[in-house]
């Protein structure tokens, strides 16, 4: 099999760091260069069709393209440690935090680093700096929920790490370009959160 990545992006360090949690390390990795738009040439794009990073090649030839759909595939192959849950209590569970935080959090991210960040023009060439700063109001008032769930909860699903957790720190990492910091904004229990995953072997990786 073959990975292909994006140093920096959220959504290839939600597989990069699932793969190592895993201790998966017989894929092979390919580096694209999304600045350069090398995910948008006619090789990937016959891989990737929406020109999306990661993308997982199959040894059949097939890919997978979606970071949950590659988790989970991966998560059949390399059963432990489970990650996604093991029975349909815990993958149900699992799945909703996981999906509150890739839609109401991570996107909302993307979105405000997107279009407010001259950096990502050349991804984003049309950037609506009100529609950002929007997102960013969006991102706060999430921030503000997982940091009540967190002063409560270890986790972000059930009693111990999962695959909501990966999304999350992803997340949380990322958003750092758009200078947003839990601590620094009293999410206290999201920075103590953030900051016992970040000591973890696999956040090291990016």
């Amino acid at each position: 099999m073959k990975i292909f990545l994006s140093t920096g992006a959220p959504n290839p360090r939600r597989v990069l760091m699932f793969m190592a949690e895993k201790g998966i390390t017989n894929v092979e990795r390919v580096q694209l260069d999304l600045n350069a738009l090398e995910h948008q040439s006619a090789s990937y794009l016959a891989i990737s069709p929406l020109a999306k990073v990661p993308a997982l090649l199959l040894d059949d030839g097939r890919a997978l393209t979606e970071s949950r759909a590659i988790c989970t595939y991966l998560e059949g192959l390399y059963p432990e440690p489970n990650l996604m849950g093991l029975n349909a209590s815990e993958r149900a569970f699992i799945e909703m935090a996981d999906r509150r935080v890739e839609l109401d959090f991570l996107v909302h991210i993307a979105y405000c680093v997107r279009h407010t960040h001259p950096g990502l023009a050349v991804l984003e060439p049309l950037q609506f700096a009100e529609f950002g700063a929007a997102q960013a109001e969006k991102v706060r008032r999430m921030a503000a929920w997982l940091d009540g769930y967190l002063s409560k909860h270890d986790w972000l699903a059930l009693d111990r790490f999962s695959v909501a957790d990966i999304t999350a720190f992803c997340a949380i990492e990322f958003a750092r370009v758009m200078r947003f910091n839990p601590g620094r904004e009293g999410f206290n229990a999201l920075q103590a959160w953030r900051d016992r995953v970040a000591a973890r072997p696999s956040a090291q990786l990016k």
